[in-house]
């Protein structure tokens, strides 16, 4: 599974990355998600689901 966020949707609600710290980063420069590495860990998918599920900008997709 591979793992996106949309840098034009995204809003800085931090969800993502309270969700699944591991998949998850914030930008420094303005708070932002990023994904560490497109291709989910191992035993992370379920939180990658949750995080997909709880982002309130749908910024983040899922790729089988």
């Amino acid at each position: 599974m591979k793992v996106r966020v949309d840098s034009e949707r995204c809003q800085g609600h931090t969800l993502c990355a309270m969700i699944a710290p591991e998949v998850f980063r914030l930008r420094e420069i303005d708070g932002h998600s990023e994904v560490i590495d497109e291709e989910v860990p191992a035993g992370q998918e379920t939180q990658v689901i949750e995080a997909v599920n709880s982002c309130p900008e749908r910024a983040i997709s899922t790729i089988d």
